[in-house]
């Protein structure tokens, strides 16, 4: 019984090592081009999910320009709401000090007052700057 001779039951026996690199490199000569597909189907993932993070960037985006003119917005109605309750209470203070004739002036004017529309309230801040000659901030 010879050891090179392969038997019944037994495995053949291994090549020596400069066949199995080629055998092996020969084996995954179809690995390459399969590899170039991974990579190319890799990529247009990675594209696709890149496009979708960046409509999604845009749209936070928006979303955040919006509510920071929102934010501003109310600001600004703050402000003014602080400007009104102050000027209330000015008038409220003053207006004992004034005679019947004028008391009586003062609350017709602030009734009117109330009654002002914001379009009236630019159109009459719009014919002042006009009148004064100050140039009028662009929105």
């Amino acid at each position: 019984a010879g050891g090179s001779a392969a038997g019944p039951g037994r495995a053949p026996p291994a090549p020596p090592r400069a066949q199995r690199r080629l055998v092996s490199f020969k084996g995954s000569s179809h690995l390459p081009q399969q590899l170039k597909f991974t990579t190319s189907d890799s990529c247009d993932r990675i594209k696709d999910e890149f496009q979708l993070l960046q409509a999604q960037y845009h749209s936070l985006k928006l979303e955040c320009d919006k509510l920071a003119s929102e934010k501003s917005e109310m600001q600004r109605h703050y402000v003014m709401a602080e400007i009104v309750k102050r000027l209330n209470g000015i008038c409220a203070q003053v207006l004992p000090y004034l005679s019947q004739e004028h008391q009586q002036q003062v609350l017709g004017a602030i009734e009117r007052a109330k009654q002002v529309t914001a379009p009236e309230l630019n159109s009459i801040i719009r014919d002042l700057r006009q009148l004064l000659g100050v140039e009028t901030p662009s929105a």
